[in-house]
């Protein structure tokens, strides 16, 4: 088991990447904290791990969410802490024209305010046990959408925190790495383009601008990947930024499909 007896939160992991991701580090070992805004999901994520699982329900984008949650960990699981996944967002969309202060200042607070106040409050535990941070991005990052705005500039910001915390504790032992997504497969997303005009079922033959594979990632290969930064086959490494895309951000040509007539 590569996560034995480790204690981790995982954020936003009732459902989608953060479910696949707590389910995986339950089957690698590890002692998890589920968090989410959803109790229902939550309770039937935690009734299927068992006792190597506990629920904690609250809303990151209140600043105070962060500390009680960590308190939580610590409080569940014998008094330690080894990891801290923040998966947590809100894919929000939004032009320029549709980001007035209100929708700028709550995808912020939830997707970059929350990630560094969460650090910060884990930072003492994660001294003592050279513990790991993994903050999950996007390749929207770079650039993003016309019609993500705000979630882009969150997941910018995002990993410039990572690259800054990485650097200023790089020579205590503990990591703090990031994962940039791009299209994986979960229950919202397939709502979100089914709203947004893609015909049921879109998901099986997905565009091949975005999914040249001919497929979407799924939760569980993003799984894959949070066990090896949050685990310690990851060390030394700190302050990394890795793509789990299926085209090179920089420098792409675009996605051409072959003429078969």
């Amino acid at each position: 088991m590569r996560l034995k007896d480790k204690v981790v939160i995982v954020t936003g992991s009732t459902q989608g990447v953060g479910e696949g991701i707590a389910r995986r580090f339950v089957a690698e070992g590890a002692r998890v904290v589920v968090h989410g805004l959803e109790r229902e999901l939550g309770e039937h994520v935690v009734a299927d791990l068992g006792e190597r699982a506990v629920l904690h329900v609250s809303d990151l984008s209140k600043a105070e969410a962060a500390a009680e949650l960590i308190d939580v960990a610590v409080r569940a699981f014998g008094g330690r802490l080894d990891g801290l996944v923040n998966n947590a967002a809100k894919p929000l969309r939004a032009t320029l024209e549709q980001t007035d202060a209100a929708t700028f200042d709550f995808v912020m607070n939830l997707n970059l305010r929350a990630p560094l106040l969460l650090i910060r409050a884990a930072m003492p535990h994660l001294l003592a046990s050279k513990g790991a941070v993994l903050n999950v991005g996007s390749v929207n990052a770079y650039c993003g959408a016309a019609n993500l705005v705000p979630y882009s500039v969150s997941k910018g910001g995002l990993m410039t925190l990572t690259r800054n915390v990485a650097d200023a504790y790089c020579t205590t032992g503990v990591r703090v790495n990031q994962v940039n997504l791009g299209w994986v497969l979960t229950e919202n997303e397939k709502r979100i383009m089914e709203a947004g005009g893609l015909p049921a079922e879109w998901w099986r033959d997905p565009p091949r601008d975005g999914a040249p594979t001919g497929r979407l990632m799924s939760p569980e290969e993003v799984a894959t990947a949070a066990v090896y930064w949050i685990g310690d086959e990851s060390r030394p490494v700190t302050g990394s930024v890795l793509e789990l895309n299926q085209f090179p951000i920089i420098g792409r040509n675009s996605v051409k499909e072959k003429d078969e007539g």
